[in-house]
């Protein structure tokens, strides 16, 4: 089974488990099935935007320095200004 695959089956499985609660097809207490199934996708899409932000700010946070990188292109750029000034243009 591909990852292609897996992924619809699982949003399908899910999908029809969430139209199975709020159809009330499966017996629930009224409280749960009149106010929470019916903002369970925007709670869910809330909590996997939150996720994403907390990933990627924690990216952020813990992104390595690299000195010999930062080394590398500044030799980079030194030399693409003494080239761009034997060809006449102005580099400051």
């Amino acid at each position: 089974m591909t990852r292609a695959q897996q992924t619809i089956s699982i949003g399908l499985l899910v999908t029809s488990l969430y139209l199975a609660l709020y159809l009330q097809l499966i017996p629930l207490p009224s409280l749960i099935s009149e106010e929470i199934i019916p903002v369970l996708p925007f709670w869910a899409l809330v909590s996997f935007g939150a996720y994403l932000l907390f990933k990627l700010g924690f990216g952020v946070f813990t992104f390595n320095d690299v000195p010999e990188a930062h080394a590398e292109l500044m030799k980079e750029i030194d030399l693409a200004r003494a080239d761009l000034r034997t060809k006449g243009v102005d580099v400051d």
